[in-house]
């Protein structure tokens, strides 16, 4: 047994330093409709150990999926409180969406999904409690409570199941559920306890439902984007270069890493359905083409630089940067570029809801995509970086709302040599 060092002690006295108890709630819920029967499945762990104290699960009629995961995480964080108040909690759950709520990362614009967060946090002391996304294998032990507590509701009326006990989980080892500790533990027993009743906070259950995500994957680089040159729409169809198939093949190994996209969706320009492809082939998902996300049209401008613009159209140059309205000569404004671009975003919310879509597009898609999931103004698009294969990640909620999760992601481009000069 390693040794424990003295701390002094409020009497005065040395002693052993106190352990604070380490607890995990694994929490998960779902229906079977969105909305539809639902139910939540919660499990407190001893962290230390991996030892299963306490599993519980409850029916909801009917709610949604969000309503859900966020109850079986407040039962989870209530039993974890029963257990023992002072202890350090992580919750893990496979909903990114209430793990960065629940971690201030990500706002929570509805009302009611305000005042179950609010529920949430008032069990622990501020501190106490952290949150983890894990993936959905990661996560089996809740998630079968919750198929076995709709279908014993449903055929049995049954309301709830709580199990106590002190036996290890069969299907996680206590090297699954903890990394390294510093201090030894002994195996916990629980026992049948008087229950300490955390707070509760009254609401009612309205949802944000489950969003739409779009995954948004500028191509990889061509020729022209690697000389900063205008590639548009009913311009010159450029293929990618051999940068940009290195790029794409990482964007492809990251969508694999990330293991949740369900749909491929393409411009209908070369570059980027040679980027998309990548993906395809190391997903099995079919490319789908949606028109609406081509690149802006910049008309007599493609294939020249900024600076060769800016010497030959200076007048048409300075009026297009000073007005979302103008267009270069035979080309298309940005704000007839996005009515197209909100139209095909709309399309794919409408055909794909509550899934996870990867959108491979070009700069000004994306900038304005980005644009109308914070409501920023069009103007917005001048001031926006957006390197070749990277990722952003918006959010289109049932009820209207959209949140931004992440801009310009480039970590998996990472050692991929772009030619100097670019």
């Amino acid at each position: 047994m390693r040794g424990v060092p003295p701390h002094s002690r409020a009497d005065g006295r040395v002693g052993p330093l106190a352990v604070t108890r380490s607890l995990i709630v694994e929490a998960d819920g779902g229906s079977r409709g969105n909305p539809g029967p639902a139910a939540y499945g919660a499990v407190v762990r001893d962290a230390a150990t991996g030892t299963v104290l306490a599993e519980l699960a409850e029916y909801l009629d009917t709610v949604t999926n969000n309503v859900a995961e966020y109850r079986g995480a407040i039962a989870g964080l209530r039993e974890a409180w029963a257990i023992d108040p002072a202890a350090n909690v992580e919750v893990r759950l496979d909903s990114k969406l209430i793990v960065e709520q629940m971690s201030g990362r990500w706002q929570v614009k509805h009302p009611s999904m305000r005042e179950l967060a609010r529920e949430a946090r008032a069990v622990f002391a501020p501190g106490q409690v952290s949150y983890t996304w894990v993936p959905r294998e990661k996560n089996k032990h809740a998630d079968s409570l919750v198929n076995e507590m709709i279908d014993a509701a449903l055929a049995r009326g049954e309301r709830s199941i709580r199990r106590l006990n002190g036996a290890p989980s069969e299907d996680t080892s206590a090297d699954d559920v903890v990394g390294s500790i510093d201090v030894e533990h002994s195996r916990t027993v629980v026992e049948e306890r008087v229950r300490r009743q955390p707070p509760t906070v009254m609401i009612g259950w309205a949802d944000l439902g489950r969003p739409t995500v779009t995954l948004l994957a500028r191509h990889g680089a061509t020729a022209w984007s690697l000389e900063k040159r205008f590639s548009g729409r009913g311009g010159v169809d450029m293929p990618l270069a051999p940068v940009g198939e290195a790029q794409a093949a990482a964007l492809a190994a990251e969508v694999v890493r990330r293991g949740d996209v369900t749909r491929i969706v393409s411009s209908p320009l070369l570059r980027t359905r040679q980027t998309a492809q990548q993906v395809a082939d190391v997903t099995g998902l079919p490319v789908e083409i949606v028109d609406g996300f081509a690149e802006c049209g910049f008309g007599e401008w493609d294939g020249f630089t900024f600076a060769e613009v800016q010497q030959r159209w200076p007048r048409e140059l300075e009026e297009w940067l000073g007005s979302v309205d103008v267009a270069p000569p035979g080309g298309e404004s940005f704000t007839q570029c996005r009515a197209r671009v909100a139209e095909a975003r709309e399309q794919v919310v409408e055909r794909f809801p509550g899934e996870r879509v990867l959108v491979v597009a070009h700069v000004s898609p994306i900038k304005i995509l980005v644009g109308i999931a914070v409501d920023a103004p069009l103007q917005s698009v001048y001031r926006m970086e957006l390197p070749p294969c990277s990722l952003t990640s918006l959010a289109w909620f049932p009820d209207g709302n959209s949140s931004m999760f992440s801009f310009a992601e480039a970590g998996h481009l990472h050692g991929i040599v772009v030619p100097s000069g670019a």
